[in-house]
């Protein structure tokens, strides 16, 4: 690796980016889990509650962060993107040979911000 591309890579870890390319560290859960704020749990809990139509509880708000081995929430710690990407032991799926695959495919259909995410990071790989 060079020097460059290692001053990318640290640059890009400032925030963390979930291998679909969530911003994990612009998640409400992640926020409020990172600041152990029991009423920032409550609060997302019941956003969440509403914005997804599915019963969160303030307990269920406990996020690391889609690339950490810690706590991950709803649907994160079972996520076949997220396990494809631990298996090819990526940083994200931007650093895949199999970019853009299916999978990736179908979930940018959903949450464009992610594809446009991970196209800047694969950009700034050459």
């Amino acid at each position: 690796m060079t020097i460059e591309m290692g001053l990318k890579m640290a640059k890009a870890m400032e925030k963390q980016i979930a291998y679909c390319g969530l911003i994990c560290t612009d998640c409400l859960a992640y926020i409020a889990t990172q600041a152990d704020d029991d009423k920032q749990k409550k609060e997302v809990a019941e956003k969440w509650t509403k914005e997804y139509k599915h019963d969160f509880k303030p307990e269920d708000i406990n996020c690391d962060g889609c690339v950490s081995a810690g706590r991950h929430v709803g649907n994160c710690s079972v996520c076949n993107i997220r396990k494809c990407g631990q298996e090819k032991g990526v940083i994200n799926c931007a650093y895949c040979s199999d970019y853009v695959c299916g999978e990736l495919g179908k979930f940018f259909e959903m949450v464009p911000a992610c594809k446009k995410t991970l196209d800047g990071i694969k950009q700034g790989m050459h």
